[in-house]
């Protein structure tokens, strides 16, 4: 095959990607993003830190 029909074919595929939009299904995606926030929510951010710290300070006493 020539270079030309190859970079053609490239040209092809390429704009077929960029232009390609799938469906998107905003209802599983919202439902992602609710439990990954309640994950976050029940989580105590600062417990690792509580953990490492806190052991030092009692120490101190």
């Amino acid at each position: 095959m020539g270079r030309g029909r190859q970079k053609a074919k490239h040209t092809k595929v390429a704009r077929e990607l960029k232009y390609f939009s799938p469906d998107t299904n905003y209802s599983a995606l919202e439902r992602e993003l609710s439990a990954e926030a309640e994950r976050r929510a029940a989580e105590d951010p600062w417990a690792e830190y509580a953990s490492k710290y806190n052991a030092e300070d009692e120490d101190e006493d």
